[in-house]
C-alpha cells in the first residue's frame, strides 16, 4: 500500500482495520514521494434491506426503550462519536470508514409501518438519532428520515429526535402539527461556539451559530427543543458550559442536558490521534481529567458511570450545569410525550366499521 487516501474535511486521522478483522493494512513510503495518485476520500452510500427498524434497549442510563436509525455511519464525522465502534460489526473501520462508507435503509418507513401495525405493539416514545444523525447530509437526497416521520405522524406516535443537522427545518410541515399534539421533541447538540474548533471536531456538521438558528426556527414553529451540551470535553470545551446553555436558552430552548466525553473501544485511540494533531498542548490535560473520572482508565463502561464519570471534577461540572440551568429557567425533565393519540390508521382493504 503506497499511501492512504487523502481525508477531505474529515474528523478521523486514520482508518485502522476493525477489531474483528484478521488482516491490518499498513501505509508505507515507497520512495517515490508522489501524492498525485493518492485518491481523495469521497462518501460512499450503500443500501441495506432492513428486516426490522425498531431497536429495543433496557439500559437504565437512557430515558427511552426503543429507537430508529435510518443510517449506519455518519458523514458529520464528529471525532468523539461514541457510535464509531459499531462500524466494526460491518467489517469496516471506526475511523474514516465510519464517516465515508455509509449504509442507508431505504425500506425503513415501510418496515416501521408494519411493526407499528402489529397487534402486540405497545406504544412508547421512539428516539431518532441516538446512534447516528438522522439529518446528516445524505438525508437531503435519500429522505428516509422524513419517510419515517410521515409514518409516525400517521400513527399519532410520539418521537424524540436528536440531531446537529439543520435539515430538520425542512420537515417542519410534519413536526409542527405533531408538536401541537404533544408528539415530538427535538434535541439540538451544541458542543462549542468556537467555529474553528467545531470545524476540526465536527467537520461536516453545521456551524454552531447555524444550529442556534435551527433552535430559533423550530421553537418559532412551536416545536419544543432541548439544548444538549454534549459531550463536555474537559480541558477543551468545559469552560463554555454556561455560555452554551445561555445561547441555547436565548434561541428558544426550554430544556437542557449534558454528557461527559465518552471514549469506548476504538474511539479512545482515534480521539487521542486527533488531539495530537489538532490540540497537542492540551492533550495531556484532557486525558488526565478523563482518567481521573474513570478510575484511571480512558473510559468506564459501567451503567451509572459511563455518561458522567465520578469524582471531584465530574461533580463540579454537574454543579455548574445545575446552577446555570436554574438561573436560566431551563428544566432537566420535560413533560412526557403524548402516547394517547396512537392509533393504527386504516389500511387499503380493511373492512369498515358499520357504526
Amino acid at each position: 500500500m503506497r499511501n492512504q487516501p487523502k481525508p477531505l474535511a474529515r474528523g478521523a486521522v486514520s482508518n485502522a482495520a476493525g477489531r474483528y478483522e484478521r488482516y491490518v493494512p499498513e501505509a508505507f513510503d515507497d520512495g517515490w514521494d508522489n501524492d498525485q495518485d493518492v485518491p481523495v476520500l469521497r462518501t460512499d452510500v450503500r443500501d441495506e434491506h432492513a428486516r426490522s427498524v425498531i431497536t429495543f434497549n433496557t439500559s437504565p442510563d437512557l430515558p427511552f426503550d426503543r429507537s430508529i436509525n435510518p443510517y449506519r455511519g455518519c458523514e458529520h464525522g464528529c471525532i468523539y462519536c461514541f457510535a464509531r465502534p459499531t462500524h466494526a460489526y460491518l467489517g469496516l473501520s471506526a475511523g474514516l470508514d465510519f464517516e465515508t462508507r455509509l449504509i442507508a435503509r431505504p425500506n425503513a418507513a415501510e418496515v416501521l409501518r408494519r411493526e407499528l401495525s402489529r397487534r402486540t405493539y405497545k406504544v412508547a416514545p421512539i428516539a431518532m438519532g441516538t446512534n447516528t444523525d438522522p439529518y446528516q447530509p445524505v438525508e437531503k437526497t435519500r429522505r428516509i428520515t422524513r419517510a419515517c416521520l410521515e409514518v409516525l405522524h400517521d400513527f399519532g406516535h410520539p418521537v424524540a429526535i436528536v440531531t446537529k443537522g439543520t435539515m430538520v427545518e425542512r420537515d417542519l410541515d410534519i413536526l409542527a402539527p405533531m408538536a401541537r399534539r404533544g408528539l415530538v421533541r427535538v434535541g439540538i447538540s451544541l458542543t462549542t461556539l468556537d467555529a474553528d474548533l467545531s470545524r476540526r471536531m465536527e467537520p461536516r456538521a453545521p456551524a454552531p451559530r447555524r444550529r442556534l438558528e435551527t433552535i430559533r426556527r423550530l421553537t418559532g414553529a412551536g416545536v419544543p427543543v432541548r439544548v444538549m451540551t454534549s459531550p463536555v470535553i474537559p480541558g477543551l470545551t468545559d469552560h463554555e458550559l454556561e455560555t452554551l446553555l445561555a445561547a441555547g436558552h436565548a434561541a428558544g430552548a426550554d430544556a437542557a442536558s449534558w454528557i461527559m466525553l465518552r471514549l469506548p473501544r476504538e474511539v479512545s485511540g482515534l480521539w487521542q490521534e486527533w488531539l495530537d494533531k489538532h490540540q497537542p498542548t492540551r492533550a495531556r490535560k484532557v486525558m488526565s481529567h478523563l482518567r481521573e473520572m474513570h478510575g484511571g482508565r480512558d473510559y468506564d463502561p459501567r451503567w451509572g458511570q459511563r455518561m458522567r464519570g465520578q469524582g471531584p471534577y465530574a461533580a463540579l461540572i454537574a454543579q455548574r450545569f445545575d446552577r446555570a440551568c436554574s438561573q436560566l429557567g431551563l428544566t432537566h425533565r420535560t413533560s412526557p410525550l403524548n402516547c394517547a393519540a396512537f392509533a393504527v390508521p386504516p389500511q387499503p382493504g380493511d373492512q369498515l366499521n358499520l357504526f
